[in-house]
């Protein structure tokens, strides 16, 4: 058995172009996640699925062991293409096991460390789930948009340090098995678990002014 990690990285980025190596301080973005990775000890490959050759130059460049390069097909490099038929299909060209954990992993959340990775892995082995995903715990008061409240009563408002709140997907990782990918078609299936990240982490760079704010993030974690 082994484990993947598995890093879809398009050039086609709308809101912020070639977003997956513009400079993130001082270093393209997705170095700091292949930098972390390379670091996991349980994590024994690493692919970069992309469509792009300044990416795989960029990549290439870095010149981690663990890392390889995937090329994506046209097909699945468009605007429309979704994450769970990239992931497809790598796993239909690469020659994996049914029972090989497969991590996939988000470039645009780079404040993701080692630890988080192992750890999330060695949760999942140990809870014998089906799939993993990362969450951040959330003390927001959310409401409908017919004017209902979700979480909380507004007759009985709660204060923050009493308050459960809810748990909310930050986007860093997911882990599943070859098995499980190949029957549901999903990243998530069976039985799910949560890895709990700190709540600094609910960040990620979709538009540009969470480029700046990130950076900042970053800079204070010593990442």
């Amino acid at each position: 058995m082994k484990t993947i990690a598995f890093i879809p990285a398009r050039g086609g980025s709308k809101s912020i172009p070639l977003k997956n190596i513009k400079l993130f301080n001082g270093q393209p973005l997705i170095y700091w996640t292949l930098k972390e990775l390379q670091h996991t000890d349980n994590v024994d490959q690493v692919i970069v699925s992309t469509d792009s050759k300044a990416i795989k130059s960029t990549v290439l460049k870095f010149d981690f062991s663990k890392v390889d390069i995937h090329d994506r097909s046209a097909a699945n490099a468009q605007d429309g293409s979704t994450t769970e038929s990239v992931m497809l299909e790598f796993i239909e060209q690469s020659e994996l096991q049914d029972r090989d954990v497969f991590m996939l992993v988000q470039v645009t959340a780079p404040l993701t460390t080692r630890q988080h990775f192992s750890e999330g892995l060695n949760q999942f082995q140990a809870d014998t789930a089906d799939s993993l995903l990362s969450v951040v715990p959330s003390k927001r008061f959310f409401w409908s948009a017919e004017g209902a409240p979700i979480n909380y009563d507004y007759n009985e408002r709660p204060r923050r340090q009493d308050f459960p709140g809810m748990l909310m997907e930050n986007g860093a990782f997911y882990i599943s098995t070859i098995a499980a990918i190949s029957k549901s078609k999903n990243r998530l299936s069976g039985k799910i678990i949560m890895y709990m990240m700190p709540e600094y982490t609910a960040y990620e760079i979709d538009e540009p002014a969470d480029w700046h704010i990130l950076e900042q993030l970053h800079k204070h974690h010593n990442l």
